[in-house]
C-alpha cells in the first residue's frame, strides 16, 4: 500500500474531476486519504488482542459559478453522485475565490519504515517487564500500532502530489492501587523507524519512583516545572495566538505585535517540514511546507496562513492549510510545532528549585486564546532543596499562559514530542497552586 496506488493505479481523481468539469464546474479538486493500521493491546501484563484496520476516504470540492461544495465519501464511491451532491451544495453557498496549487506534480519519497507485528509485541512485553520487575505489584497496560497512511490531492489545475507515511505509536499505563490510594502513570512515544520500549518503562519508572510517597502540597505562588509531558498545554494557547485566522478576527492579543518581543527572550519557537515524525511535504491545499520561525529570542516574525487567510493578510499561504477532518475546508493549521531545547536535564531544572512543584499530568486543557487557565494536577511532585519528596494530591494550578511564559525561568535540554509538539520541560513563575486540603 503505496503512494505508486494512488498515481498509477486508481484513477478515480480524474474521473471525478473530469466529471465535475463536464457538469458545468469551473474548478475542482478531489482529496483522497488511505490507512492501514495494526494495533496491538496489552490489559492487566497480558497481551490481550492484535487488529488490523483500514479505513479509505475520498473529498470532492468543486466550484459552479465561484460558489463551493465539498463532498465526502468513505470506501467505494459513486461518482456521478458525489458530483451531483458537490453541486448541490454549491447552490447554498456564497461565492468566494477559487485558489488552488496548479501545474505541480511533485514526487516525496515515502516516509517511515513498516514494522512486523511480532515486533511490536515484543516491544510491549519488554516495556512492561522492565516496570514489574521493579514494581510487581503495578498493572500494566498499553497499545502498540504501526499505521500507514496514504494522501494524494489532485486538482483541475494540474497538481498531482502524494506521500505515504508510515508512523509508530505506543501509550502506555501503568497503574498502582496502595491501600485506598490509587496512583495511574502514563506516557507514551511517536516515532518512524523504531520505538524505545527501554526509554518509555524508564520513564514511567521514575515518576512511580518520585510518587512512593504523598506529601503535604504547596499553596501560594512557587516556581511550576512543567514537565515535556506537560508542556504541551502551555504551547497550545501560543499555536492559537500564531493563527493568521485568529489575527483577522483581532481574537490573538498578537496581532499588531510583528516585530515586538511577546515572550521571554531565551524562547525560539518554530516549524520543520523535515521534523520528527510529524513531518510533512505538502499542506491540503498542495502547498509546500515551509520551514518557518515563529518567535526568535522572544520577538514575533510570523504568523502561519492557508491560502485565504493568507491572501487577506496580504502575506500569502505559508503552507500551513490543513483539514481538520475530511469533510472540512482547508484552515489554518500546523504539522508540527518546536520549541528550541536549553541545555539542562530534568534532574538539572529540579536541582535548581529550593521549594516547588512539578506537574507531570493534568485534567482538563488550557485556557484557549485568553491565556487564563486552571487546572487540576493528575500527576504532581514537590520539590524541596533540590530534590522531589513525593506526590501531591488535590492540587489545582492557575495564571495566564502569556504571562508565564514571559516569566520563564530554565528551558530543559530533554525535548521530546507530544503529539506533535516538540517541547522541553520548563520552569515558570508567577502561577498560583491551590490545595483543598488547604
Amino acid at each position: 500500500m503505496g503512494s505508486e496506488n494512488f498515481s498509477s493505479q486508481d484513477t478515480l481523481a480524474e474521473y471525478l474531476l473530469e466529471l465535475a468539469i463536464k457538469s458545468g464546474a469551473e474548478a475542482a479538486e478531489v482529496y483522497q486519504s488511505r490507512s492501514l493500521s495494526r494495533p496491538v493491546f496489552f490489559e492487566a501484563n497480558r497481551l490481550k488482542q492484535l487488529e488490523t484496520s483500514q479505513s479509505e476516504g475520498t473529498a470532492l470540492r468543486l466550484w459552479r459559478n465561484g460558489c463551493p461544495g465539498l463532498t465526502v465519501a468513505y470506501g467505494s464511491v459513486e461518482p456521478q453522485a458525489m458530483v451531483e451532491r458537490s453541486l448541490a451544495l454549491s447552490q447554498l453557498n456564497q461565492p468566494e475565490p477559487v485558489e488552488l496549487a496548479s501545474n505541480s506534480r511533485p514526487s516525496y519519497p515515502n516516509l517511515g519504515k513498516n514494522v512486523p507485528i511480532e515486533v511490536l509485541v515484543d516491544w510491549g512485553k519488554e516495556a512492561i517487564a522492565l516496570i514489574r520487575d521493579t514494581y510487581p505489584d503495578v498493572v500494566c497496560n498499553s497499545d502498540w500500532e504501526c499505521d500507514v497512511e496514504t494522501t494524494r490531492l489532485v486538482n483541475t489545475q494540474g497538481l498531482d502530489c502524494y506521500y505515504t507515511d508510515t508512523t509508530l505509536s505506543c501509550y502506555m499505563s501503568a497503574e498502582w492501587v496502595r491501600g485506598d490510594d490509587f496512583l495511574s502513570v502514563s506516557d507514551g512515544q511517536t516515532q518512524r523507524n523504531e520505538l524505545d520500549p527501554e526509554k518509555l518503562a524508564l520513564q514511567i519508572l521514575q515518576r512511580l519512583f518520585w510518587a512512593r510517597e504523598n506529601v503535604p502540597p504547596l499553596t501560594g505562588r512557587v516556581p511550576v516545572l512543567f514537565t515535556s509531558k506537560a508542556a504541551d498545554m502551555l504551547w497550545g494557547t501560543v499555536q492559537a495566538a500564531l493563527n493568521g485566522k485568529r489575527v483577522l478576527e483581532k481574537a490573538s492579543p498578537w496581532a499588531e505585535r510583528l516585530g515586538k518581543p511577546v515572550l521571554a527572550p531565551n524562547l525560539t519557537l518554530y516549524q520543520d517540514p523535515q521534523a520528527g515524525p510529524y513531518s510533512c511535504p505538502f499542506d491540503d491545499e498542495g502547498s509546500a511546507t515551509n520551514s518557518l520561525v515563529f518567535i526568535q529570542n522572544g520577538i514575533l516574525q510570523h504568523f502561519y496562513s492557508d491560502r485565504t487567510t493568507g491572501r487577506q493578510l496580504g502575506i500569502g499561504s505559508t503552507g500551513n492549510g490543513f483539514r481538520p477532518s475530511l469533510g472540512s475546508y482547508p484552515t489554518p493549521g500546523l504539522f508540527n510545532f518546536l520549541i528550541q531545547p536549553g541545555y539542562a536535564s530534568l534532574q538539572d531544572l529540579i536541582r535548581q528549585m529550593d521549594d516547588g512543584l512539578i506537574v507531570d499530568q493534568m485534567l482538563g486543557g488550557g485556557g484557549g486564546i485568553s491565556g487564563d487557565f486552571s487546572i487540576n494536577i493528575e500527576l504532581g511532585y514537590r520539590v524541596q532543596n533540590g530534590q522531589v519528596i513525593g506526590r501531591v494530591k488535590d492540587t489545582m494550578v492557575a495564571g495566564n499562559i502569556y504571562s508565564a511564559l514571559k516569566e520563564l525561568v530554565t528551558l530543559g535540554g530533554d525535548a521530546d514530542w507530544n503529539g506533535s509538539c516538540y517541547t522541553p520541560s520548563l520552569i515558570v513563575e508567577g502561577l498560583s497552586t491551590t490545595s483543598r486540603n488547604n
